[in-house]
């Protein structure tokens, strides 16, 4: 087996995209191999421990891939439509999904079955968007595998202590409820410190989210949406940042003091829409990717000092991942199986 690394875009209506050459040239597979065309893709969910699949949630349910047939596959569930996933990171075949109206469920079969889990306080209306509220990320605490944190768009966070057991909301200092994205550092005294990003502005935690605190960026806007710590280094935080939905421009940024101070990073060209967010993989923590709603796609391969804008501009783009995957020898570069329709 060789280790190969592919890149995989979820788009708003033109479903999923596969890159085995860092994002230079993308390949969008037909029907045939298993997601409708036309899928909105929200979220991507993988498990180190297993290089072959991913799980997608769109907004047809649950879609696992596997790179050993280069199909999908669906799993019937009861959710319709699942914007966040994550995996147990002890037992990947026990999975949590977000959905849009905001619920959370679990599975412990690798997806086969699922069940509700109680969400106290959920909202499932929000007057403010005139639609159903939607959970944006899903994220167990990387020392505390107990607990499980979800945001809410628009509802709040939530935390679980009980590997999702039961949830508690958690909104104490909140300038919004609109909830886009939250990460977990720790600094180097060892202290445990939560942010949050809102439609209103970044927010920090220093007691498990019991409080929360609005910090202010130095920019004209202050949404902000993905954040992301380096998996190699606390210290290092990126953030994204613009002037809304999907905006028309927006900025980058980066920490290096556990997310105290942050300097905007210059990404090439203009931008036309909001930054949404940036992907990383402790396999190569300095290869970053990071894109707009709008589609516009750009590479670090240094940390994020010096970016480069990729050629392909999707349409509206909601979900990048990538991770190092197991290929056959005599598998061709960007080989997808296209199958005929079974008849």
């Amino acid at each position: 087996m060789n280790t190969h690394l592919e890149i995989y875009a979820g788009t708003a209506g033109h479903s999923a995209w596969f890159s085995n050459d860092l994002g230079q040239t993308w390949i969008h597979p037909n029907s045939h191999s298993g997601m409708y065309l036309e899928a909105r893709v929200w979220c991507f969910s993988a498990h180190p421990s297993d290089p072959n699949l991913l799980y997608a949630g769109t907004d047809m349910g649950l879609f696992r891939w596997d790179e050993r047939t280069t199909r999908w596959t669906h799993l019937p569930s009861p959710m319709a439509d699942i914007w966040a996933l994550v995996q147990d990171p002890d037992h990947p075949e026990i999975i949590y999904a977000g959905t849009r109206p905001a619920d959370f469920f679990r599975s412990t079969d690798a997806g086969l079955s699922w069940k509700k889990l109680p969400a106290p306080g959920i909202q499932k209306f929000s007057e403010i968007n005139m639609g159903p509220t939607r959970v944006t990320q899903m994220l167990f605490d990387p020392r505390d595998h107990n607990t499980i944190w979800a945001v809410v768009e628009i509802g709040g966070v939530y935390r679980s202590t009980d590997r999702g057991n039961s949830w508690q909301l958690k909104t104490e200092g909140l300038v919004s409820g609109d909830m886009h994205g939250i990460v977990i550092v720790h600094d180097q005294s060892d202290k445990k410190i939560l942010y949050a990003t809102t439609n209103r502005g970044l927010h920090r935690s220093t007691d498990n989210g019991e409080s929360w605190v609005f910090q202010a960026l130095d920019a004209p806007w202050q949404y902000t949406r993905g954040i992301v710590a380096r998996t190699d280094n606390d210290a290092v935080i990126f953030l994204t940042n613009g002037n809304g939905p999907p905006g028309s421009t927006g900025k980058l940024w980066r920490s290096e003091d556990y997310g105290y101070t942050w300097k905007e990073l210059t990404l090439p060209g203009t931008l036309n829409s909001t930054p949404w967010a940036v992907a990383t993989h402790p396999h190569n923590p300095k290869l970053l990717f990071t894109y707009t709603n709008l589609g516009q796609l750009f590479r670090s391969e240094d940390g994020g000092d010096h970016w480069t804008r990729l050629p392909h501009e999707f349409g509206e783009l909601r979900t990048l991942c990538w991770r190092p995957t197991d290929y056959r020898a005599d598998r061709p570069a960007h080989s997808i199986t296209v199958r005929p329709p079974v008849v």
